[in-house]
């Protein structure tokens, strides 16, 4: 059981083509507010991206990524706890300077300039992934799905030089369905490596298909109970798009967990 409050870490995609909020934050106005308010929500980081990672999702430049992430870190400041979701060396490192505290690489730390950056984060975020959006659909096959991806994470996590370092089995990244579920199923596998975990299920597509909810604004309930599910196994942070239901669904379990009578 995971005696600390569960972390909550609101998305703040500064995309036109994430898969779910793809183009609602692309003005800085807009994207400060709602950084804000998800702090006012509860989120504990918040999460800021320039490039999509969806499936199929076509790469961006390294100075389109920095334009669109670098004026809302410089908006919000050194006081708000900012996480630069990128896996470009260049990025992370002006993301850095201008105040974020967490790096969350969804290559885990594939380039060797990334886990150097590491050393001057709070917290470092290695997820586990196969190939590119363009291709990572086809690359799910595994001899032994968790044992595969632990001892990868464990390998990759070995590298970083932060303070802190979460490991993320990567739900939806080179995993189908039911790949995703047994990977949340099995979520006290991955505690077990002795690594804080990172959950990243909000709203993806195999909640869709399994409630058969093809779109993203319906998945709601699924995402709660995702976030209850690793929550119970063990997992210590979640990346999410509602931070107010999913802060409101992790105290209450998270009460539920720590209650006694005597």
């Amino acid at each position: 059981m995971n005696n600390q409050r569960p972390l909550v870490v609101g998305i703040l995609n500064c995309t036109p083509d994430s898969f779910h909020d793809g183009g609602r934050f692309t003005t800085l106005d807009t994207q400060v507010r709602q950084a804000y308010e998800m702090l006012e929500q509860g989120a504990d980081w918040i999460d800021i991206g320039g490039e999509s990672t969806r499936p199929g999702a076509p790469p961006v430049t390294e100075e389109e990524e920095l334009a669109r992430v670098l004026p809302v870190i410089r908006a919000l400041g050194p006081d708000v706890p900012i996480s630069i979701d990128t896996s470009k060396p260049n990025v992370a490192r002006q993301a850095v300077h201008f105040g974020a505290r967490m790096l969350n690489d969804v290559t885990g730390l594939e380039r060797s300039e990334m886990a150097a950056i590491s050393a001057d984060v709070e917290a470092m975020v290695v997820m586990h992934s196969r190939g590119t959006p363009q291709n990572m659909s086809t690359l799910n096959h595994y001899q032994d799905l968790c044992t595969e991806i632990s001892q990868w994470l464990v390998e990759r996590a070995q590298r970083s030089k932060s303070q802190q370092t979460f490991i993320d089995p990567g739900i939806g990244f080179a995993k189908n369905r039911q790949q995703s579920l047994f990977l949340l199923q099995q979520t006290h596998q991955f505690v077990a490596t002795g690594y804080p975990v990172y959950i990243g299920a909000s709203r993806k597509s195999f909640i869709g298909h399994t409630l058969r909810l093809p779109q993203s604004e319906s998945r709601l309930s699924g995402s709660l109970a995702a976030a209850c599910v690793a929550f119970e196994r063990g997992a210590a942070a979640f990346r999410v798009h509602d931070v107010a239901p999913t802060r409101q669904a992790l105290d209450l379990a998270f009460a539920v967990q720590q209650a006694s009578l005597c």
